[in-house]
């Protein structure tokens, strides 16, 4: 019996790290946690040999109990996602695109073509900077978007973020800045003209490698800034973290992820080879103040390891 009891505790160790004592935020859990579906699936296999082997070996039947009772802890922190909320009604609505453009080598005409279609009022592109948005400016100016990106000609799109936000909004005014001093994706703050008091940030996390976890932690908890704020704000982008991490639940817990609140936060964003059950959904769309989601999609687009996310959410008057 003690043998099975430490089993299951190994077991979960590294399937909900975050919760023995927030072992997530730390490698190599940070990293493994983002997987957890995989991990599920892995466990769940060696749950049912496990029970194979008690057929021969009745004595053994603790080992596969211990091993289901790690397969419900684990699915119990991913089914609620599946479940939407209501369908917001009233309020205003707001469309948000969020696409990780791959060190500014996504196709920016199939970028384009995504815009013209679906004419989203705020778009947040990780991984694109000046170089990029001079690629894409062109391609939407008829429809009379605003673009900005963090970084000028002199660095390469992977250091960068850019907004385009539509004409809806007028004369918008565009901020860079950092989380901190040493991060190295500066992100851009859209605020003013017909926004009103609404904030949009077009967000850029550094991902979690082996170096870089007490940046990660400290990118991901800076985005409380505007969670937390007495105004409206919208954070999307690539966050490098799903919402299997202790930290980007912390940071964001007044706000709500447009993705759980339509019941499709386990569709993996990254990376875009692996089927969408398989990856990790670290690509977000965030809003407090009430705001929800009444739809959200995840899209294929050529040229990225990432897939777009676009949702339209409903802002209380």
């Amino acid at each position: 019996m003690l043998g099975a009891v430490l089993l299951a505790a190994a077991a979960s160790v590294f399937t909900v790290p975050d919760l023995w004592f927030g072992l997530d935020r730390w490698s190599p859990f940070t990293q493994i946690v983002a997987f957890r579906a995989i991990l599920l699936v892995v466990v769940a296999v060696v749950a049912l040999a496990l029970a194979l082997v008690t057929l021969g070996m009745r004595r053994a039947w603790p080992f596969p109990l211990a091993m289901l009772v790690v397969v419900a802890l684990t699915a119990s922190t991913m089914v609620p996602r599946l479940f939407a909320d209501p369908v917001p009604t009233g309020g205003t609505p707001v469309k948000v695109l969020s696409f990780n453009v791959y060190t500014g080598d996504a196709d920016v005409h199939a970028l384009a073509d995504v815009i013209h279609r679906e004419r989203p009022d705020l778009v947040a592109l990780p991984e694109a900077g000046e170089r990029y948005r001079q690629k894409l400016a062109p391609l939407i100016e008829d429809l009379g978007y605003r673009t900005e990106a963090s970084v000028d000609r002199r660095s390469q799109d992977v250091n960068g973020v850019t907004a385009a936000v539509s004409p809806r909004f007028g004369d918008v005014t565009f901020d860079i800045g950092k989380i901190t001093p040493d991060s190295p994706f500066p992100y851009v703050q859209v605020s003013g003209g017909g926004m009103g008091d609404l904030t949009f940030v077009a967000f850029h996390s550094v991902a979690p490698t082996a170096g870089a976890v007490a940046q990660w932690r400290q990118d991901l908890a800076g985005v409380s800034r505007w969670c937390t704020a007495a105004s409206p704000a919208i954070v999307a982008g690539d966050f490098n973290a799903t919402l299997d991490h202790s930290v980007l639940r912390a940071a964001t817990a007044d706000c709500g992820d447009a993705a759980a609140q339509r019941g499709t936060a386990l569709t993996a964003t990254w990376p875009a080879m692996l089927p969408r059950w398989l990856g990790a959904e670290i690509d977000h769309v965030f809003a407090n103040h009430g705001a929800t989601s009444e739809s959200f999609q995840v899209l294929d687009l050529p040229g990225s390891d990432h897939r777009a996310i676009l949702t339209t959410l409903r802002l209380p008057a």
